[in-house]
């Protein structure tokens, strides 16, 4: 039930797919197979076909608002690319891809900039703390078009949580900035190809190298040396303070995973959104199991 699987996924986040999407995001590499099953979940009345768009309930509306979202999103996405080239010169800061749902052809009212970093070793917290600062000072610590809420650096560019939620943003990111860079980071995340075996490998030849202002080379220089490296396990330890008193009511399994803190990453997600996900896809496929007497396993975050 792989074309289910992938049609669930998606329907959680009110997104309807065509079956092209349905087969690049699916585990099975037989074109022939999924269309099968689609006919059949058709025929069983567990998903429905809105002018070419799958969904497991039968609301057409979501097709409207999928694709007023793709139009939005296209409109949006200069924008999104101008702030990342303002990210990209910051110091320290090797690679900017956008993540979340702007990554995916998808923007609304409510949407913002997901945006996903990597620096350079040891560095890290340096370069999250003035990205953050930029944000609070100049940009009234509006989230909207600047949200940088996931950091990793150079040396440890696999991803640990691997599951289908990280596997399908591993997959859907876009590179901008650091060719290089999010070329090494593919090799260390091959995972999560098996998770999506027909999707197509995002193309490198078009990201551009970062290049730093003055200024941020000034900074860099100040603090490449061994005060550098003390400042930023001060910034370290300092922000995961913070975030402990902050968010104490989240369980310790959850701020782990959350709210990492390490000195290869850096998550800001207190709303745990890659557990949420995850449950709700299992309470979902447990409905399916239940109502339509179907098998299918249960994802793990």
């Amino acid at each position: 039930m792989s074309a289910l699987k992938t049609i669930l996924y998606f329907s959680l986040f009110k997104y309807p797919l065509t079956r092209t999407e349905i087969f690049q995001f699916s585990n099975n590499t037989n074109q022939k197979e999924i269309n099968s099953e689609i006919d059949l979940l058709l025929e069983k009345g567990v998903i429905f076909n809105f002018d070419g768009f799958y969904v497991d309930v039968n609301d057409p509306d979501r097709v409207e608002r999928r694709l007023k979202g793709n139009e939005m999103a296209r409109n949006i996405m200069p924008k999104a690319i101008k702030v990342s080239k303002k990210i990209a010169k910051f110091p320290y800061v090797k690679g900017v891809c956008l993540s979340g749902a702007l990554s995916k052809g998808f923007y609304d009212d409510d949407g913002d900039f997901d945006f996903f970093i990597i620096t350079k070793p040891n560095r890290l917290w340096i370069a999250r703390t003035l990205l953050v600062l930029y944000k609070k000072i100049f940009l009234f610590n509006s989230k909207k078009y600047f949200c940088v809420n996931y950091f990793v650096s150079t040396d440890k560019l696999e991803i640990p949580e691997k599951n289908i939620f990280t596997a399908t943003e591993i997959v859907t990111l876009i590179p901008l900035y650091g060719k290089e860079t999010f070329e090494a980071f593919q090799v260390a995340n091959t995972w999560s190809d098996p998770y999506f075996p027909n999707k197509p490998v995002t193309k490198t030849s078009t990201i551009r190298n970062t290049e730093k202002s003055s200024f941020s080379k000034l900074i860099q220089k100040t603090f490449n040396g061994s005060f550098g490296l003390t400042f930023d396990k001060f910034l370290q330890k300092l922000t995961l303070k913070k975030w402990v008193k902050k968010f104490k009511h989240l369980a310790k399994e959850d701020f782990d995973i959350a709210m990492k803190s390490t000195r290869h990453v850096s998550k800001h997600h207190p709303q745990n959104f890659q557990r949420k996900v995850i449950t709700r896809l299992d309470e979902r496929y447990k409905d399916i199991v239940k109502q339509y007497n179907l098998k299918l396993p249960e994802e793990h975050a």
